[in-house]
């Protein structure tokens, strides 16, 4: 959880919230509702690293279900573990 602070805790006590801004994102309120957002370069750095990799994760994860989808309409799927257990046995006699 992001730390909060009022725009009253930030002009009295300035080094509180920038000690925490250092290691990550510090939301501001202004009257009780959200209103900046507040970080060190480092911090900022960090969360488009994160969000970066989120992104191709999740690319990757709806690349693979799009060829889980496109195998079952396909009808290359199996319906027992035996069934799996032969089709790879017969894959790695084919690639071996």
């Amino acid at each position: 959880m992001e730390p909060i602070y009022s725009m009253t805790t930030l002009q009295r006590n300035p080094s509180e919230v920038k000690k925490n801004a250092s290691d990550s994102v510090v939301r501001i309120t202004e009257q009780g509702g959200g209103a900046y957002v507040f970080c060190s370069e480092k911090a900022f750095e960090a969360r488009l690293a994160k969000e970066r990799a989120d992104a191709a994760y999740e690319a990757r994860l709806v690349d693979a279900v799009g060829r889980g989808i496109a195998d079952i309409d396909a009808g290359r799927y199996t319906t027992s573990i035996q069934e799996a257990l032969d089709h790879a046995a017969r894959l790695r006699k084919r690639y071996a």
